[in-house]
């Protein structure tokens, strides 16, 4: 990142991050703890119980596992803050789904809407950072040559 504000902004918004990930973690151990065999067989569970008990193993919905392949950086600042403000947005709707399938859990929902608010926080954060930094790399780049300070005998 080009200024220390939007670096800043990255290190606070990925150590809420985990943060988020344990507290979704904490959730799937807290439902499932306690299942019986057969409540984990009818809540369809049985293949993921098989692979990993009541344990969090990070993966999709659909079973794809979390691989660091899903993080896209291309080595330039604004287009990987776009893909940031992009991640957040996925979140949220996630979230929003989430709180779909658990309407009837208010142990579940209170956590759910607080980390679906987050994301939105995020989102606007990655915003700022992004402004911040377009503004940095339109500035005009000044150069200083000053010999004099520089130890420089260039006669």
């Amino acid at each position: 990142m080009p200024d220390q504000k939007s670096k800043a902004i990255l290190n606070d918004i990925g150590t809420e991050e985990l943060a988020h990930l344990e507290m979704v973690g904490t959730i799937v151990h807290q439902l499932t703890k306690n299942a019986s065999i057969e409540e984990i067989e009818k809540a369809g569970l049985g293949a993921y119980y098989t692979d990993h008990g009541v344990d969090v193993y990070p993966q999709s919905a659909a079973g794809t596992p979390f691989t660091a392949a899903y993080i896209a950086c291309k080595g330039d600042p604004i287009a990987n803050l776009q893909e940031d403000l992009a991640a957040e947005q996925k979140a949220r709707a996630t979230y929003e789904k989430l709180i779909d399938l658990c309407r009837d859990n208010p142990d579940v929902l209170d956590p759910l809407r607080y980390l679906r608010e987050r994301e939105v926080v995020h989102f606007q954060r990655f915003g700022e950072a992004l402004r911040g930094v377009q503004d940095k790399l339109a500035q005009k780049k000044f150069y200083m040559n000053n010999m004099k300070n520089n130890n420089c005998d260039c006669n």
